[in-house]
């Protein structure tokens, strides 16, 4: 045990040394070093599951703490950093995890690796278990417990992490069991792999209680120790052990010394067992040593060039004093004067850095270009804008609903949200750049000759220039915050004007596209209406100009004037009075076409016209006789005439009748509720009643869009003639919303591109720049000269 405490203290000289010769600080390289550092102390175990790795390695440390049997397989690289503490009693187990010490048990430390390891079952956890303990039983190495070389997770990457370092003490474990089949173990075969002249090689025979009667391998093993192996095994020092002496002396835990009895027991079992093998390879001391002797040959191997490299620095250091001037160095003003020096070598090594990309200075650019942006990508902007949350949103602003105005107070609210989100990328880009600066400041403070040469002051010049960062820092955190603020506290106005006009427009264009389809459908079945009538023909080929002919001839009285055209008759036309819209007291007259096929009631002002000035579907009418009202005396001659000339005189007979609109505030034809009629004669009336109460009276499917209860329909007559065309329907609560939320999800993608953009100028200006010149004047001003 003193052998490897000797080399323990040696370790860290050659450490220092190695730190001097690089310019680096001892404190700085061993803080920021990683787990397995270049001390000459790591020790590596190898070998297959079950082979007993894991007890050799409590059987060091003397406190079973590692898992053990077929529960316990190591499935998780397992580092364990010891140190030795002669104040603490063999019991004692302090666990220390950064600069906090806590006592733990070995059962309870076992329990919780073992914990750890079952969460590994997969096979696919590489992640390493770092442990640091002190115990007054332990020698001072790094001891690694590697999985199996059998199991899955092992493949070449693993080992060679491991096995590969120069520095590294190859620790292959056998079971005694296995000691005739040893030139096939695969654990030989890495450690030759990795050490070809077994100069850092230690072989381990494990389990000799378990093969005591096993003649042949108990003949193996001891042939193993007297180096009578096979020729791979010739050059490796071998030692043997049992493997479960820490577990035997943890149940008779009642003496202080109980470690030291088992580990004499072991010994003494060993050499019952191997009764010709040499006594100075069995047992636990005995590895101890073995350890001890191969850290010593690695050390001697290294020695000669740190001294030759010491020596060299130690020249180069005379030859700078002699150049500065002992004079100037001793002086007060000397001193200033080197630390201004160095702090200027320092400004050219970090400015190089900042401005070229050097070292770290790259990663500034690529966290622009890179993880800031797909964070602000990544933000859950779907989850925000599904249409449920944003109904929410907008149910919840005061007095606003999305049916009767734009919802203006619930989308602000909405866009504001969102935008929040946007913090925490940027606040992440400013500590990933802080990260990066202070990289370079230890990069720069690292790479200047000078400062290697003065250990303290580079300490002082990195915690001033740090110190900076850390206010630059926060300057740049309550730049980017406002920047987003900025954009939530002002949500232009002209947004949501420019919301409603484009509701609007899209309302124009949707009408558009119905009325340019209804008209197609109106034009045709007027033609169709139109050829019926026509003077030229009747629909089937035949002559209609008699009906001309006969309509321009004068009525006898009391015969019917109505003329019946088509193959079944469905044609009927004639002259009516229709009651004029311009003059309450008059009466027009009009050349009215009914077809019963298509049930429509088309009108001409004369007969010779091809285009209806108006059409009433008579599907949606009701017809029914009414009394005549009493018309106003006749003012004048020229009254007189008129009335004469628009039709005979109905008066003294009852010849009016009315159509009117199943639904009360629909429009029969143009902007007429009702349209009141007059025929010429009684027979002509009871005609046109029977056929129009005949159409009227016909059920047909209800157009799409017509409301079951009588309501509004999708389909109205217009005052341009058209037999059939759409009306507006009312606006979709939902459907306007779910188009509003789209709308300003583009308004707020847009500023999260421009806060993109914005976010690294405001970093850029708080901390790189400010790092290139108001940190090094700080820096200047804040140098001690004590």
């Amino acid at each position: 045990m003193d052998a490897i405490e000797e080399l323990s203290q040696l370790s860290d000289s050659m450490r220092q040394a190695s730190a001097l010769l690089a310019d680096e600080d001892v404190d700085e390289a061993a803080s920021s070093s990683s787990r397995r550092a270049s001390t000459f102390l790591n020790v590596v175990a190898l070998g297959n599951v079950g082979a007993g790795k894991s007890a050799v390695l409590n059987s060091l440390i003397g406190h079973p703490v590692l898992p053990t049997g077929e529960n316990g397989a190591t499935r998780s690289p397992i580092s364990i950093d010891l140190q030795k503490d002669g104040s603490l009693s063999s019991k004692s187990i302090i666990l220390q995890i950064d600069s906090k010490s806590q006592q733990v048990s070995a059962s309870a430390l076992r329990h919780s690796l073992q914990d750890r390891l079952s969460k590994s079952a997969s096979g696919k956890n590489r992640d390493e278990i770092y442990l640091k303990l002190r115990t007054s039983t332990a020698p001072p190495l790094k001891l690694i417990d590697l999985p199996g070389l059998d199991q899955r997770i092992m493949d070449d990457s693993m080992v060679s992490d491991y096995a590969e370092r120069n520095d590294a003490i190859l620790l292959v474990v056998v079971p005694a069991a296995q000691a005739p089949e040893i030139s096939s173990s695969r654990a030989l075969r890495v450690a030759k792999e990795c050490d070809g002249e077994s100069t850092r090689t230690i072989g381990v025979i494990s389990k000799i209680d378990q093969a005591a009667s096993d003649q042949k391998a108990l003949a193996a093993v001891q042939a193993l120790l007297l180096n009578q192996g096979p020729p791979k095994t010739a050059d490796i020092q071998w030692v043997a052990l049992i493997g479960q002496s820490v577990s035997i002396a943890s149940v008779q835990s009642g003496s202080e010394n109980s470690l030291e009895t088992a580990w004499k027991a072991e010994s003494e079992s060993l050499k019952s067992i191997l009764t010709g093998a040499p006594q100075s390879k069995l047992g636990r001391v005995a590895l101890v040593d073995a350890l001890a002797q191969q850290i010593r040959k690695r050390m001697k191997v290294r020695i000669p060039n740190l001294l030759s490299g010491l020596q060299g620095k130690s020249q180069i250091v005379q030859d700078e004093l002699v150049r500065l001037g002992e004079q100037m160095v001793s002086s007060s003003e000397g001193t200033k004067a080197l630390a201004l020096e160095l702090c200027r070598e320092f400004e050219d090594k970090f400015l190089q850095h900042v401005t070229t990309g050097e070292g770290s200075g790259w990663k500034i650019v690529a966290s622009f270009e890179g993880n800031f942006p797909n964070r602000m990508k990544q933000l859950p902007l779907e989850r925000h804008f599904d249409i449920n949350n944003v109904k929410r949103i907008v149910l919840e602003a005061d007095g606003y609903q999305p049916y009767l105005i734009s919802p203006e107070k619930g989308l602000r609210s909405l866009i504001k949200g969102v935008l929040e989100l946007a913090k925490e990328p940027a606040r992440l880009c400013v500590d990933e750049v802080h990260r990066v600066l202070v990289d370079i400041v230890s990069a720069s403070a690292n790479s200047t000759p000078g400062l290697g040469r003065y250990p303290p002051f580079k300490r002082e010049v990195i915690a001033i220039a740090t110190s900076a960062l850390e206010g630059f820092k926060g300057e740049a955190k309550k730049m980017v915050v406002a920047l987003v603020d900025m954009e939530r506290a002002f949500v232009p106005p002209q947004h949501f004007i420019r919301l409603v006009q484009r509701r609007m427009e899209r309302q124009r264009r949707e009408d558009e596209l119905k009325n340019r389809s209804s008209r197609k459908g109106h034009d045709a079945e007027q033609s169709i209406l139109n050829r019926a009538t026509s003077p030229q023909t009747d629909g089937q080929g035949g002559s209609l100009k008699s009906l001309k002919d006969k309509s321009s001839q004068p009525e006898k009285e009391g015969e019917g004037s109505l003329k019946v055209a088509g193959a079944e008759g469905e044609i009927t036309a004639g002259f009516l009075l229709k009651r004029s819209v311009k003059k309450s007291d008059g009466w027009t007259k009009r050349w009215f076409v009914l077809n019963e096929k298509s049930g429509k009631l088309g009108y001409t002002k004369k007969q010779e016209e091809r285009h209806f000035r108006g059409v009433i579907t008579l599907e949606e009418c009701n017809v029914e006789d009414i009394v005549e009202e009493e018309e106003p005396p006749v003012k004048d001659k020229k009254d007189k005439k008129d009335k004469k000339a628009n039709g005979p005189d109905p008066k003294g007979s009852n010849l009016v009748f009315k159509i009117s609109s199943k639904v009360p505030y629909k429009t029969v034809v143009k902007t007429h509720g009702t349209l009141i009629l007059k025929a010429e004669s009684a027979a002509d009336k009871a005609q046109w009643i029977s056929k129009i109460s005949k159409i009227a009276q016909i059920s047909r499917p209800q157009p799409r869009g017509a409301s079951p209860d009588g309501g509004p329909t999708m389909r109205q007559s217009l005052s341009d003639g058209s037999l059939d065309t759409m009306v507006r329907r009312p606006a979709d609560p939902e459907e306007e919303l779910r188009w509003m939320s789209q709308e300003v999800r583009g308004y707020v993608e847009a500023v999260l591109n421009s806060l993109a953009a914005n976010v690294p100028k405001a970093v850029v200006l708080c901390q790189v720049e400010k790092s290139k010149e108001d940190m090094l004047n700080q820096l200047y001003s804040s140098v001690r000269f004590d």
